[in-house]
């Protein structure tokens, strides 16, 4: 993977840890379901403006239920039923796991060994990052994230087997298939949702747009674009990267202070991902040897 494309992954995860603190601060004014059948909606409004994807229908149908409807439908429910956000950017990167196991099924992907020794590395910080902050989490509050980092599984080897030529086409017309099944189920489901309309001020509108505009445009569209130049095994480790983010601007804004554990943990997550995103060793060039029949 280029240096720039490296970078552009990082900038992703960066926005990506930001977010749940955003997605915190949000679900304080909207009901779940709702919040997350209202991004997209915002998100399919810009339609007129991109491509098609390109790919059979197949394939939209499958990243909008999984990368967008199951993750953030999932996500936002275990936040809020008492998942801390700091913990949510943590728990939601099982995600990797799933998504190196399920691209090996389906799509042949062969990842080297050092790559799969460095994502066992930031694995194990991340569950150094754990042990820090296990105590008195709702067992339902796990359970939804686990479900979300199984649907952003899902989700990538959807996009990397659809391969778009149109990544922003392609997040732009899968946001068509979330807010039906979202909205349904949080209108039979949740209760406040004409308050949620009724009380709107500048925080919540603010991060409303926030988690549209920059997570999604530009955090998703950064993303899919990647999983379509480069192999799954080679992008999603990077996501590695987002609880490093999440905690932090948790410790920042929410004043979710992480424990020395946490700060281990994620000093090894950033060795991890290192090793895991290390491109191979070039062979030396050797000179062909002489031809006998010369001589």
């Amino acid at each position: 993977m280029p240096r720039r494309h490296a970078l552009l992954a990082s900038a992703v995860a960066a926005i990506w840890g930001v977010n749940f603190v955003v997605i915190h601060v949000s679900l304080e004014h909207f009901p779940p379901l709702l919040f997350a059948a209202l991004r997209f909606v915002l998100v399919a409004l810009a339609l007129p403006f991109v491509p098609k994807p390109g790919v059979p229908v197949r394939y939209v149908i499958a990243v909008g239920l999984f990368m967008s409807a199951g993750q953030f439908g999932f996500l936002f429910l275990g936040i809020d039923k008492g998942m801390p956000a700091g913990l949510a950017s943590l728990v939601i990167q099982l995600q990797v796991a799933f998504t190196v196991i399920l691209a090996v099924i389906f799509l042949g992907e062969r990842p080297r060994p050092i790559q799969l020794g460095g994502g066992a590395l930031a694995f194990a910080g991340i569950g150094i990052i754990a042990g820090g902050r296990a105590e008195a989490v709702p067992l339902l509050a796990v359970g939804l994230v686990v479900l979300s980092a199984l649907s952003w599984g899902i989700g990538n080897v959807a996009s990397r087997k659809a391969a778009s030529p149109h990544p922003l086409g392609m997040l732009v017309w899968s946001s068509l298939v979330p807010p039906v099944p979202l909205l349904a189920l949080s209108l039979t489901t949740e209760s406040g949702i004409g308050t949620a309309f009724t009380t709107l001020d500048v925080t919540a509108v603010a991060a409303l747009l926030f988690v549209v505009l920059i997570s999604t445009f530009v955090g998703f569209g950064a993303w899919t674009a990647l999983l379509a130049r480069h192999p799954a095994s080679q992008v999603v480790p990077f996501a590695l990267l987002v609880p490093v983010f999440g905690i932090a601007s948790a410790w920042v804004f929410l004043a979710e202070v992480p424990t020395g554990a946490e700060l281990a943990g994620a000093a090894v997550v950033l060795v991890g991902l290192g090793l895991t995103v290390r491109p191979p060793r070039a062979r030396p060039l050797t000179a062909p040897a002489p031809d006998a029949s010369l001589a």
